[in-house]
């Protein structure tokens, strides 16, 4: 049975991917049922679009607060330390990624709340996945950011089944945007290989030109999370680790779809430690579960989505949004 959410609570709305989700989120459910949260104390979201709140998520008692103080039902969990940013403070990582899950999770039993959504990512994977990742596989992280998406991803699950609490998560890919910078991930690259071809004309990139990772445009990212967690739970198998694949690219063939609009545009390579991070990842994903249980279906490949990032970040940069 679907059960409709009314009040919904974004944790991490200032990331990557938060501040995205927060704006449709609120375009569907209406500015004041979607309260929009991050340890930033300055909203990153259009001023009067909607509630804001400086949240910490190891804070309980404040989390708790703000779930009475609005009656919330869903709670869209996307704080977390992310790959890269992990690795220089693995404890923090651990703490932040775990705790704050648990926090949430705990009220959300405390509460009734009718769902958690806790995404989680193709860090859960390691050495000796399958080049084309299978919903089911051995699990062996190589990043403290990985090791908390597993330990995430079974904890939501054994709260599915002892407490009966309706929590769903999806491997996010790498995620490219045009309206928020990235966060500190391994993948940041796909992101900023366009900002710096429209901004200076040239690049360099901290992987190889041979490194091939799964990759999603930020509108199929919405789409996917927000279709799922509006699934019908009896349709759903799977709860807290679906699969979600949209394309697979290396940089060298990102680079040459940016030169069919860019003819002049110039990369070079200096692999850092984000190299070996990158190559304990698979190449791409099957999302087949995905599709059988709740439709996903993504809408964009490389060229396309190239031509609409640099489309979008040319306006940006000619209007001054960007610098």
């Amino acid at each position: 049975m679907r059960k409709e959410m009314k009040r919904i609570l974004v944790t991490g709305a200032c990331g990557q991917i938060g501040t995205e989700l927060t704006v449709a989120l609120r375009r569907k459910y209406g500015n004041d049922n979607v309260i929009a949260t991050d340890l930033k104390q300055e909203t990153c979201l259009p001023e009067g679009s909607g509630p804001y709140h400086q949240l910490d998520v190891l804070d309980a008692d404040a989390i708790e607060s703000l779930i009475t103080r609005y009656d919330i039902d869903t709670v869209y969990h996307m704080a977390a330390l992310l790959s890269a940013v992990g690795e220089k403070n693995p404890q923090l990582c651990w703490n932040v990624n775990m705790n704050g899950s648990i926090n949430v999770m705990n009220l959300a039993v405390k509460h009734s709340l009718t769902r958690v959504i806790i995404p989680s990512s193709i860090a859960v994977w390691g050495p000796g996945t399958p080049a084309i990742a299978p919903q089911e596989t051995a699990l062996h992280p190589t990043t403290m950011y990985g090791v908390t998406k597993v330990c995430g991803e079974v904890l939501g699950d054994y709260y599915v089944r002892k407490y009966g609490l309706d929590v769903r998560g999806l491997r996010y890919p790498g995620i490219i945007s045009s309206e928020a910078l990235p966060g500190g991930g391994t993948t940041d690259y796909a992101v900023e290989i366009y900002y710096e071809a429209i901004r200076n004309g040239r690049y360099t990139c901290f992987v190889r030109e041979d490194t091939r990772l799964p990759m999603m445009y930020m509108p199929d990212c919405l789409k996917a999370t927000i279709d799922l967690a509006e699934a019908d739970f009896a349709d759903l198998k799977h709860h807290t680790d679906f699969n979600v694949g949209s394309m697979s690219f290396t940089v060298a063939e990102q680079a040459a779809a940016i030169r069919k609009f860019i003819p002049e545009f110039e990369i070079e390579y200096a692999p850092d430690f984000r190299q070996d991070i990158a190559d304990s990842w698979p190449d791409g994903v099957d999302d087949s579960s995905a599709r059988e249980e709740w439709g996903w279906s993504p809408s964009h490949d490389l060229e396309s989505m190239t031509r609409d990032m640099l489309e979008k970040l040319r306006v940006r940069f000619e209007t001054g949004v960007l610098v």
